[in-house]
């Protein structure tokens, strides 16, 4: 099939350092076990990884700090976190491209100085606009690294061991929302809130140095066709995505979608994303392969990521809230309250991971969604006196059923594709991923504000959350038959064919 760029030459991947590393390894044997190399590119890239993950949570619980900080407004304020989540989905779409410019080495290297760039600087910031100015910086380097992580283990792996691979780069994803805010408590309790970004350096520098070693150098060879820019497609998709991003970000600031702060930038940015479209169908080399969505799994993936962002991260902001206006708990608090969900996220990847490898996607990703919704029945049905225990036995479920329907999304993304569309396929579920988690967190923070209204006591917040909560667990129980739609168990030998077809 045509795809969108060329990635150049990839001697250099998992399967030459195979040939390297001698016949000593009987691994290379085992078709149920991961390559050396794969995993020391995954233990490389996850190093980088949790630096952009733990930054993105940590500086949530800091709003209160940094207004008396920087002696800001929270309107202003707020742009800290926006400004460097619209910087991140600008850059997302240009990995693909960059890496058939650079090689995913240089890319990493390059991102992930990037973001130790913008990190020093935001510990420096004298203001609220410089400090938004810095975190800008810290986004485009994230937002290159986001989707790289995924690449770049995936073509290591070649396709093998796809539930065993997406299980050990799903770490940072798993541990950033509940371990960030605990984190962030903890360094504000200590420390000011510079030192938020102050320990972005040590997984920087770490994660730079073994990049250096570990990760193959694959430029493209001397001659070999340099990829073009779509610059249409760029500033068609880029623009586009960010506006949406803003625009959900306004909900629950305003009178709600029909605010014409929200309906403007929606409208528009819905507009430029379909002009992208129906750019880029007819063209093999547009900025981002849409193409590929003509097949199974990528496109049943990036179907029920944008839904399970719905089902899944909605919720994510709803969880803290709960702890802090209905129990009275504080940040730091809330985190650790939160621990049970990454706990059960963190036990869940490697027996997700296993059976998304033994039985495929579908099944892992329908269960895991249905214990989503169970698990989040107990929040939909909580009074003010509600005991803490069975909410956190509630957590561990829920945080079991996230981290498997998210092992199995995120792999059953790339069944069957060859090297070079690994690129596009990662850019692609993680654009409709945030996409989605937007919608539901936009979507959730309406309904929580219709629920509430002007409730202060703590029964009726409780009430109140509870509606939320129950549209929450609606939003999962939509998603679970939808898992259908993912591929099944590949047969061996024909990944491609049965992927493509289903």
């Amino acid at each position: 099939m045509s795809t969108a760029r060329d990635t150049g030459p990839a001697p250099t991947t998992a399967g030459s350092a195979r040939a390297d590393l001698g016949p000593a390894d009987s691994v290379r044997t085992d078709p149920g076990r991961l390559d050396p190399a794969v995993w020391r590119t995954a233990s490389t890239v996850v190093v980088g990884a949790l630096a952009v993950v733990f930054d993105t949570t940590v500086v949530s619980v800091a709003l209160n700090d940094l207004v008396a900080g920087l002696d800001a407004p929270l309107a202003t304020v707020q742009w800290v976190g926006t400004g460097y989540l619209l910087a991140v989905f600008v850059t997302i779409p240009l990995a693909g491209w960059a890496q058939a410019r650079l090689g995913g080495r240089r890319l990493w290297i390059a991102s992930l100085g990037t973001f130790l760039l913008g990190s020093v600087l935001s510990a420096l910031a004298w203001d609220a606009t410089s400090l938004i100015a810095f975190r800008v910086v810290q986004g485009l380097g994230g937002g290159i690294m986001m989707p790289l992580t995924v690449t770049l283990v995936m073509q290591a792996a070649e396709g093998r061991n796809v539930g065993k691979v997406m299980a050990v780069i799903t770490v940072p994803t798993a541990l950033g929302p509940v371990l960030g805010p605990v984190l962030g408590g903890v360094v504000l309790h200590l420390a000011d809130w510079r030192w938020l970004f102050l320990v972005n350096i040590p997984f920087c520098v770490i994660g730079g140095l073994l990049a250096r070693r570990n990760l193959p150098d694959d430029r493209p060879a001397p001659g070999h066709p340099r990829a073009r820019l779509d610059l249409v497609g760029l500033l068609l998709l880029s623009p586009g995505v960010a506006a949406v991003l803003y625009a959900l970000s306004r909900v629950g600031g305003s009178a709600g979608f029909a605010d014409a702060q929200v309906l403007v930038p929606l409208a528009g940015g819905l507009a430029l994303i379909g002009g992208f479209t129906a750019w880029a169908l007819p063209r093999p080399g547009a900025l981002v392969n849409l193409r590929l969505l003509r097949h199974r799994a990528p496109a049943s993936s990036a179907a029920l990521s944008f839904l399970g962002g719905i089902a899944l991260y909605g919720a994510m902001m709803l969880l803290p809230l709960y702890w802090q206006q209905v129990r009275g708990e504080d940040a730091l608090g809330a985190g650790l309250l939160l621990i049970p969900q990454g706990v059960g996220a963190l036990l869940a990847r490697g027996l997700a991971g296993t059976y998304t490898d033994r039985i495929g996607p579908r099944w892992v990703a329908l269960a895991g969604f249905a214990l989503v919704a169970v698990a989040t029945v107990p929040f939909a049905c909580v009074t003010a006196g509600t005991g803490e225990v069975p909410l956190m036995a509630a957590l561990l479920v829920r945080g079991a059923g996230m981290g498997a329907a998210m092992i199995a999304l995120s792999g059953g993304a790339y069944v069957g594709l060859d090297h070079q569309e690994i690129p596009d396929a990662g850019i692609i579920t993680r654009v409709a991923q945030q996409l989605g988690g937007s919608v539901g967190i936009a979507v959730l923070a309406v309904v929580l504000q219709h629920a509430t209204g002007d409730a202060r006591s703590p029964g009726a917040l409780a009430a109140g959350f509870g509606d939320a909560f129950r549209w929450s667990a609606a939003f999962t129980v939509v998603a679970v038959p939808l898992c259908l739609l993912l591929p099944g168990r590949p047969s061996l030998g024909s990944r491609t064919r049965d992927s493509r077809t289903g």
